[in-house]
């Protein structure tokens, strides 16, 4: 299903080079990137039907009712977005918005639902596969993990497929809001310490709210900083 015509590329903000830029540059990098304009142009129920490749990209992948919806209104400012569901596995194709023509995010479909038949599961497992195996503008999927449980066997079946893809990710805990600031900082150690088993995983683990905002500013840091980084390696 095909949206509307996507805006010309624009120019990423410049932050300087990638390794000589601080910790409250990239904050504001990723404050100015995620100000812009983002709209929805495209969405994919097949993998033979993506729209051609062109801005770079990152997706968010995540179980059912982990928050990506919600995540993503959170990063770019805008409530309605992405659509919210209180309907696990409701999302069934890749969601493409357009990021002020700087980059596309993607919104990947649900994983781990039990309720899900397992024709459509075995679908939505094709239509993700196919996807990170053939897109050469996708930079980095974010693995949206609920901070209040941490890591599931589905997680880390989808970090194993994105190991073998030779797909670089990090992983994001979600609902931050909803563990005690007590136990905040084991749940990341120890999510950290489980991806050390996982080739293609980024190191650090960000900790998020969709809620009261909490994490949101490095998040889009961490994305500005991906796109400057691709920017440096083509210059």
């Amino acid at each position: 299903m095909k949206g509307a015509a996507r805006p010309p590329s624009l120019v990423l903000p410049h932050a300087g080079e990638a390794d000589s830029v601080g910790g409250d540059d990239w904050r504001e990098a990723g404050r100015r990137l995620f100000a812009g304009r983002c709209d929805f142009f495209f969405a994919a129920a097949r993998s033979d039907g993506l729209p051609p490749a062109g801005a770079p990209e990152v997706a968010f992948a995540g179980r059912s009712n982990v928050g990506k919806s919600s995540l993503i209104n959170a990063l770019t400012g805008r409530n309605g977005l992405a659509r919210t569901s209180r309907t696990p596995g409701r999302t069934q194709e890749l969601i493409f918005f357009d990021l002020d023509g700087k980059a596309t995010l993607v919104d990947m479909p649900g994983y781990g639902y039990a309720a899900v038949s397992k024709a459509k599961s075995a679908s939505w497992g094709r239509l993700a596969r196919d996807y990170l195996r053939g897109r050469p503008t996708l930079l980095r999927v974010f693995v949206l993990v609920d901070g209040r449980h941490g890591l599931k066997e589905s997680d880390h079946e989808t970090m194993k497929l994105l190991d073998a893809s030779a797909v670089s990710y990090a992983v994001v805990l979600t609902k931050r809001d909803e563990v005690k600031a007590a136990e905040q900082s084991e749940r990341v150690a120890r999510t950290r310490e489980a991806l050390r088993k996982h080739v293609a995983a980024y190191p650090e683990v960000l900790f998020t709210s969709a809620r009261n905002g909490e994490g949101i500013a490095e998040l889009r840091a961490h994305v500005a900083r991906l796109l400057a980084e691709r920017r440096a390696s083509r210059d």
